[in-house]
């Protein structure tokens, strides 16, 4: 393994930066060349299709998403006084607008995994109502909510391995239904999500490793139960779908404020990569449904860039973040993946712009800074992405369009965390700040 671990650093010199810890920009040389993706846009309106008959029953299952009758979806919020506050901090001109895309603020688990992960279970609900009952299409799945039902899922198992959102997620809509629940959680999770899930009937079962590990753990566990049902966060399509249809949701959001990407309209997406499922979909949704002017950014840390390497050298999966001498650990709990999923790489070969990577200090300052100002909270993963905003914008080459350009930054979750942890991550962003002459920019 040594042999071929130096013949790639000779080959992708940026492999000998990346394993001392510094901080990388990588742009993708095969961005927009013609390639052959296993999804299409038949599918992305599926899954909003599934979401949209499921919305009577989370109206009912969960009364806070009543609101928006049963839909899961989350605001996108011009940030203009963050954008202030970058270019002072960084000292960088910041053309274009910045938006926040605040699944932070998604209803049921308070993170993007409210769309992959419990898209999944709704699915797998799905077919067992259909396969067990007389359950049509064109029935008011408020039904799912009865007794009935519950009984009938509590014949069945759903389980899956995660370092915290994702089983958030994934635990709190399986038990809704009834479903014996399972999450395998990596030592990496944060001790308040495994109590959340507890508190809502989950099994937690706790691993003193990687979370790869636990979804390994979780695999062969559920193999020997029929009834139990698996969710592969390292290669499930149903995950990767479930978060494509926010491309139909942004399109409108965009919409709506007059913006519709195109070449001399460029919007930047800057998503937070872990294992690279839900990046990878939501670029894939967005790409379906605006095929022109989309640039997805993923933003790892230094010590878990698993999605950036196994895109650079092609290996995907084939290739962990330890195989290189990288420790895989990092604040940034949602984003402690030391291997990439089988799906994202291999789908973001043409799609992805560029990948960046960042010192866990980093995350602090950002989330203290659009706590102050805009008054948003949200968890350190979640603020990954303003790491690759002036970057991003210092390496494109077509200046005249930047004028023009948007840019979204992905919250990935925050909604959920306690007070007093919330209040941790902030104390900790501003004594960051205070340290004398922070530069916030490479």
């Amino acid at each position: 393994m040594s042999e071929n671990i130096e013949r790639l650093i000779q080959q992708f010199p940026l492999l000998k930066n990346m394993r001392q810890y510094q901080p990388i920009d990588w742009l993708n040389p095969e961005f927009g060349m013609s390639a052959e993706i296993p999804f299409t846009q038949a599918e992305v309106f599926d899954v909003a299709a599934r979401f949209k008959r499921f919305a009577p029953y989370l109206a009912k299952a969960f009364p806070e998403t009543q609101k928006t009758n049963g839909q899961l979806v989350s605001p996108l919020i011009e940030i203009d006084k963050m954008q202030a506050c970058l270019t002072r901090t960084t000292d960088t001109e910041i053309p274009g607008k910045i938006y926040l895309k605040a699944d932070s603020m998604l209803p049921i688990s308070g993170s993007i995994k409210s769309r992959g992960g419990i898209y999944e279970v709704l699915k797998f609900a799905e077919h067992v109502a259909m396969t067990e009952t007389n359950l049509t299409y064109s029935d008011n799945y408020a039904i799912l909510a009865t007794p009935k039902y519950h009984k009938l899922f509590a014949g069945y198992g759903i389980m899956v391995g995660s370092t915290g959102n994702l089983g958030l997620s994934i635990g709190m809509a399986a038990a809704s239904f009834g479903f014996k629940t399972t999450v395998h959680m990596s030592v990496d999770a944060r001790q308040w999500k495994k109590d959340l899930l507890r508190a809502n009937g989950v099994t937690v079962v706790e691993h003193n490793d990687s979370v790869s590990v636990a979804i390994a753990q979780g695999r062969k566990e559920a193999a020997t139960d029929p009834h139990t049902y698996f969710i592969d966060d390292e290669g499930s399509k149903d995950l990767f779908l479930g978060y494509s249809a926010a491309g139909i949701e942004i399109q409108k959001q965009l919409a709506d404020d007059g913006i519709y990407p195109d070449v001399d309209h460029p919007v930047f997406v800057y998503l937070p990569a872990g294992v690279g499922g839900s990046p990878s979909g939501v670029s894939f949704g967005l790409q379906m449904m605006m095929p022109e002017g989309i640039y997805p950014v993923f933003a790892e840390p230094t010590h878990v860039p698993s999605v950036t390497i196994g895109m650079m050298t092609h290996l995907y999966d084939k290739l962990s973040v330890k195989d290189l001498g990288i420790d895989g650990k990092t604040l940034a709990d949602g984003l402690a993946v030391p291997r990439s999923s089988r799906i994202a790489g291999r789908v973001m070969r043409s799609l992805l712009y560029s990948a960046h990577t960042f010192n866990d200090d980093d995350i602090y300052r950002y989330l203290t800074m659009l706590a102050d100002t805009q008054s948003i909270y949200i968890e350190p993963s979640a603020a990954a992405g303003f790491s690759a905003l002036v970057p991003t914008i210092n390496g494109f080459k077509n200046r005249v369009v930047l004028k023009n350009a948007t840019h979204i930054v992905w919250a990935t979750g925050g909604k959920l965390v306690p007070n007093d942890e919330m209040q941790r991550y902030y104390d900790k962003g501003r004594a960051l700040l205070a340290e004398p002459q922070r530069e916030l920019v490479r």
